[in-house]
């Protein structure tokens, strides 16, 4: 991919970078926590612009964006994600904002498939659906191999209210073409109580003749979102009115850094997964790693902390130097979200196998700025 045209730095916006003390440092795998726990999956968010405002994710007039300058160009991003997949990473998955209204997103798929000879095995998309449905075919062509579409409700009206845009026949359209073009397709659907928990059987009946997961995923909080615990639709309450409606539904067997717990109903061509971060969460198993936009590792997506690679990477620092960063806040990663307090661990999922345990947590603080997408 060709460079993007940067505006000038001065030493004052991005000094000289000044590799951190290693000396007396633990022993371990750069990939590796504190918890024995290996990050091999790596999130990137393309971009902070968003063509919907859900209203569980930012407020209606939108957030205030980062300037052009400060964000990674094409050319930064392959090379910390290079950086990444020689570490031992090998899934990839762009995120944003809504990563399709990247002009280049084709050109960005085709550059991490360039990576798969030095040990990337999958990339991955999460988009909104609403500008993806005529891409599709190149970006799979370029490499995509697998899409995971949000959708939070199955009738426009509520659509509409939800996302503050009448949108909803794209994102369908979306997920037809994915499914016609073979595209291993997640269908992800935040769930609100009084909002659209009216609408689980309708979601999985989706499944019944299409070979997708729908996945329900309790509401969490994020700054803007209004976020309210008696609005959390709990994981244990959705099995029991899927199980009411079809009694035979069968636990599926997923690896062991599965954030979901999958479920087939008798006879289906797909799944239906659950992922209950906040009644049952799942940070044993943790594996991710997030790039912001701006160039930003976060460790933990409930937590604050994130060291910038931009700065580091813009200030000279080699490849080896961006993963002694990586590696740094690694050893301080905690053992669940954010350093929260211990709550009861959950059942496990009949048909899982978990990591070691380590404990679960209590409902973490409203996040600092909206999450990328799912």
């Amino acid at each position: 991919m060709s460079p993007l045209p940067r505006p000038a730095t001065t030493p004052a916006q991005y000094p000289p970078f000044v590799a951190p003390e290693l000396a007396g440092a633990p022993s371990r795998h750069v990939l590796d926590d504190r918890f024995a726990r290996r990050h091999t999956y790596l999130r990137i968010s393309l971009t902070e612009r968003c063509s919907l405002r859900c209203v569980y994710c930012m407020p209606a007039a939108g957030v205030d964006l980062t300037p052009k300058a400060h964000l990674l160009d094409p050319d930064e991003m392959l090379r910390i994600a290079t950086a990444f997949v020689d570490a031992g990473v090998n899934k990839i998955r762009l995120t944003g904002g809504e990563p399709a209204v990247r002009k280049d997103l084709v050109d960005v798929v085709a550059a991490l498939d360039g990576l798969r000879p030095r040990g990337l095995d999958e990339i991955s998309i999460t988009s909104n659906g609403l500008a993806l449905a005529k891409k599709l075919p190149a970006l799979q062509a370029a490499g995509l191999d697998r899409l995971n579409v949000s959708l939070d409700t199955l009738e426009r009206e509520k659509f509409n209210t939800l996302t503050r845009r009448d949108a909803l026949p794209k994102v369908l359209e979306t997920i037809d073409q994915a499914l016609g073009l073979g595209l291993p397709l997640k269908v992800n659907c935040v769930l609100m109580r009084g909002t659209n928990e009216d609408e689980v059987l309708d979601f999985a009946a989706m499944t019944a003749a299409r070979p997708l997961d729908v996945r329900f995923i309790e509401y969490m909080p994020f700054d803007g979102n209004r976020w309210e615990e008696q609005k959390i639709v709990p994981y244990a309450e959705l099995l029991a009115e899927l199980k009411g409606a079809h009694p035979e539904v069968e636990p599926v067997v997923t690896h062991a850094h599965d954030v979901a717990r999958t479920w087939r109903l008798p006879g289906a061509a797909g799944t239906v997964s659950f992922i209950a971060s906040m009644t049952q969460p799942f940070c044993a198993g943790c594996n991710r790693l997030r790039l912001t936009a701006d160039g930003s590792l976060k460790v933990c997506l409930f937590g604050d902390s994130e060291v910038s690679l931009r700065d580091a990477l813009r200030g000279g620092a080699s490849d080896a130097q961006l993963m002694d960063l990586v590696s740094m806040a690694l050893g301080r990663k905690h053992a669940q979200h954010a350093g929260a307090p211990a709550a009861p661990s959950p059942p496990p999922h009949p048909a899982s196998s978990p990591p070691a345990p380590l404990p679960a947590r209590a409902p973490p603080p409203p996040h600092r700025r909206p999450p990328p997408p799912r």
